[in-house]
């Protein structure tokens, strides 16, 4: 029985390899009909070699065209970008043109002051606005990152080592960013 039973799996087994001779075979038989894949057709390969250097040359066309206009737009933008702020200072020029007209004939010094005091304060809540602010020096200790050191004179007493006695030119910041350090004179 034992031997009867060797002898059914191994007639089962050869022909299970019968079965996969055939099915390779059979995918043998079709790789000819397959014959339409680009990459193995001579033919088909230069059309898509042809179709991919055309698609190549348009995207470096395309991409050369997209550097070029963002060049000429970040050149108009440098150009132009002051162009708001210096619309913003147009109408304090007109006031400083008013004041000049103003001065020639007046006679009251008080109301001329007063004219000028009225268009520098119009002219620094316009630089408030645009994110200018004067950096506060006076009587602070002396801080190196906002202002420049210009002369050291003997402090008067000992809580004034170190801190700032005069503003000789106001320093400003952009937005937290200093544009222009402070010159003050430091008491040594």
């Amino acid at each position: 029985m034992d031997k009867n039973k060797k002898e059914k799996d191994f007639e089962d087994e050869m022909q299970s390899d019968d079965n996969l001779t055939d099915v390779t075979t059979k995918e043998q038989d079709r790789e000819p009909e397959e014959a339409n894949n680009p990459v193995e057709n001579p033919d088909n390969m230069s059309d898509e070699l042809t179709r991919l250097n055309d698609s190549y040359l348009r995207l470096m066309a395309e991409y050369d065209n997209y550097r070029k206009r963002t060049i000429k737009e970040k050149a108009e933008l440098i150009k132009s970008g002051g162009e708001k702020a210096l619309i913003g200072l147009l109408p304090v020029i007109d006031d400083f043109e008013r004041a000049i007209k103003t001065i020639e004939a007046a006679t009251d010094i008080s109301a001329v002051k007063e004219g000028v005091m009225l268009i520098y304060n119009k002219f620094m809540s316009y630089l408030q606005q645009n994110g200018v602010k004067p950096i506060e020096t006076l009587g602070q200790d002396f801080d190196s990152e906002l202002s420049e050191a210009v002369a050291m004179i003997p402090a008067a007493d000992e809580e004034q080592k170190g801190k700032v006695i005069d503003d000789i030119q106001t320093g400003y910041t952009l937005y937290d960013k200093v544009i222009r350090h402070a010159k003050v004179v430091v008491a040594n």
